[in-house]
């Protein structure tokens, strides 16, 4: 998977670790787990398709539409952040206009600065 300025998560601990510590977003078409503290002045993203998804040709599909979604996207993305895009039943069948606006909505969401809280 070549990317610009990101490097791919591949240890199975990176992804328990955001699956545990890092806040999410869910569209139809995706799930999008992100967490602050990866590789400064990087980028790292896994993407994963379980067989729920369906069998090989169409979680191979989805795994294509993400890729490509993310390197029109990743732009937008901040450097330090672990990402990991998950998809979903409907992510072989939906459009990438669809998959491109969901990913960059949640990326939008997941990386805003935080409010501060009152004591």
């Amino acid at each position: 998977m070549k990317m610009k300025n990101a490097q791919v998560l591949n240890d199975n601990r990176d992804f328990l670790r955001l699956y545990r510590r890092g806040k999410s977003a869910v569209a139809p078409v995706l799930v999008t787990y992100a967490r602050r503290g990866g590789v400064k002045g990087r980028r790292r993203v896994g993407i994963t398709a379980t067989k729920k998804v369906g069998g090989a040709v169409q979680r191979n599909r989805a795994k294509r539409l993400i890729r490509a979604a993310w390197r029109e996207v990743e732009s937008a993305a901040p450097y330090g952040w672990d990402f990991i895009f998950v998809a979903r039943g409907r992510t072989p069948r939906a459009r990438m206009q669809e998959v491109r606006a969901a990913m960059a909505c949640h990326l939008q969401r997941l990386t805003a600065p935080q409010p501060e809280k009152k004591p």
